[in-house]
């Protein structure tokens, strides 16, 4: 089954007509994309959008082969002009299958949101799932097979492919096409950057694709540390790292502070984020998390981690310091660095970078800012990939 995505953006196009914003600015030539419409073997084209039929021909396709025409979007269609000779659109009923004369095989899927999902089966027996944007499948069955490819909104709605995960109708060898991309992203580098998080892939309008046809796209990291100072977005960028993944622990490692109310603020933002697939446990004992199998776990923070390691070994006093607190906390690192080393799970951790602020100005605050020096170095070089964000954008230093 021959796929060729005539437009892979937004119902708005990027860029959006008048958007003056910086993602708008830069989505130029290559950059730039129509509306998401799909011709599947010049027979069946799903959404009919402005200037299908040019962007059919800029890919070298005619739409004269066009027997059928489905619109996914909630209302029935975008307010355009059929183009002579295509039949006029139509609508699959959710669960219902529609069987066309060219051996294609067309289901329709409930979604969470308004708007229809459609699974189709090609004559070669090939398998891909379309979603408009905004949408979720809904009422899964579990266990699924899994789809050759999936086209859908990966930014928009990254629980989608968790869920598609979770019931195994995304596999390791589906390829995962993002569509409907808006300007949420800048696109070009950081583009493919989150969207190779989510182990998905952008191709550029006109692209022809072959469902089922092996496309390599790189191994979500296995271990990565995220990096960055006060409010620099660290923690929305580990949580963007996990949020196409069906189940995720949360390691939260500065506890609830009872009676903190500004914490307690902090903690709720955070917990609102997460998806509710997630679980969240409070805890500093990571080393038999990172043993033992599981989930993948994103630890946040490791600073906070630190603080409760040198609590315990007493190094705020330069006596128990000297007299062995010292070489207790090196063995507590070390134990958490060989536990990274060893574990069989995805991982991603958080952590401060405080070492290129204001030197403090007491000396457990020098001994602290060191140590977590230290901390971070040690981690990173268990870790494929080590982010730094800054401002709200990450800089990738390995991986």
């Amino acid at each position: 089954m021959e796929l060729t995505l005539l437009g892979t953006g937004a119902p708005a196009g990027l860029p959006r007509p008048d958007c003056p914003c910086a993602a708008c600015a830069s989505a130029a030539g290559p950059l730039a994309r129509a509306a998401t419409s799909l011709l599947v073997d010049g027979s069946l084209l799903l959404d009919l959008t402005p200037g299908v039929a040019f962007a059919a021909a800029r890919a070298g396709h005619s739409l004269g082969g066009v027997r059928q025409v489905l619109l996914s979007h909630p209302h029935d269609g975008p307010a355009v002009e059929v183009p002579a000779g295509l039949p006029q659109p139509g609508r699959v009923p959710d669960g219902r299958e529609l069987a066309l004369l060219t051996g294609h095989r067309v289901r329709a899927l409930a979604l969470d949101a308004p708007g229809t999902g459609y699974a189709v089966t090609g004559p070669d027996g090939q398998r891909l799932l379309y979603l408009p944007p905004g949408t979720a499948p809904a009422g899964l069955e579990e266990p699924a097979e899994p789809y050759a490819m999936v086209l859908l909104d990966v930014v928009g709605r990254p629980d989608a492919l968790a869920r598609l995960r979770a019931v195994g109708a995304v596999g390791p060898t589906t390829d995962v096409v993002a569509v409907h991309l808006d300007h949420d992203v800048p696109p070009g580098a950081e583009e493919r950057r989150r969207l190779a998080a989510a182990g998905a892939r952008a191709v550029p309008d006109g692209t022809t694709l072959e469902v089922g046809a092996y496309e390599h796209v790189p191994d979500l990291p296995r271990r990565t540390l995220i990096l960055g100072g006060a409010r620099s977005g660290k923690s929305v960028e580990a949580e963007r790292q996990l949020e196409s993944l069906p189940e995720v622990l949360y390691v939260a490692t500065g506890g609830s502070r009872n009676g903190d109310t500004e914490w307690a603020t902090r903690v709720s933002a955070h917990q609102e984020r997460r998806p509710g697939s997630w679980r969240t446990v409070e805890t500093c004992d990571v080393v038999p998390l990172l043993r033992a199998d599981g989930p993948p776990l994103l630890v946040d923070c490791l600073s906070l981690w630190l603080t409760d390691a040198m609590d315990s070994v007493g190094a705020w006093d330069d006596a128990q310091w000297a007299d062995g607190g010292e070489r207790a906390l090196e063995d507590r690192v070390r134990e958490l660095t060989d536990a990274v080393r060893a574990t069989r799970r995805t991982v991603v951790a958080v952590s401060n970078e405080v070492g290129s602020g204001i030197v403090p100005a007491t000396a457990s605050g020098r001994r602290y800012r060191d140590e977590l020096g230290r901390l971070n170095a040690a981690f990173a070089r268990e870790c494929e990939q080590v982010l730094l964000v800054v401002a709200g954008q990450a800089l990738v230093l390995r991986g």
